[in-house]
């Protein structure tokens, strides 16, 4: 199995996640190949961010959702069409867990995998 975060990215964000209050959250596209067959999956994790040092994500608050599998392997094409939703599918998760990240205000550059 070869998982890829295609897309990840640092927001301020705010969510209350096992009695902890959030101030961050990682979003990613994730990849994940095997025996012939890709998976696109949308996740976010919120953690407390208790200082502007402070990016120790805890998975604890994680929430995510396929959104493509099937036979094949990745295509540029394709995660570019999965990029073009991936806030909103994101905005979904966060809804799901009572949460809410602040897509203008950045805390790292996005990396791209």
């Amino acid at each position: 199995m070869v998982t890829v975060n295609v897309y990840e990215q640092y927001f301020a964000a705010d969510c209350i996640a096992n009695s902890i209050h959030r101030h961050a959250a990682l979003v990613m596209l994730i990849a994940t190949s095997e025996n012939g067959t890709v998976r696109y999956e949308a996740a976010v994790t919120f953690f407390p961010h208790i200082d502007e040092s402070d990016f120790a994500v805890s998975y604890d608050a994680y929430y995510s959702d396929v959104l493509y599998e099937a036979p094949g392997r990745r295509s540029r094409k394709r995660e570019a069409m999965l990029m073009e939703t991936f806030r909103e599918d994101i905005d979904a998760l966060c809804r799901q867990a009572g949460g809410t990240v602040y897509w203008d205000k950045p805390l790292k550059e996005a990396r791209r995998g």
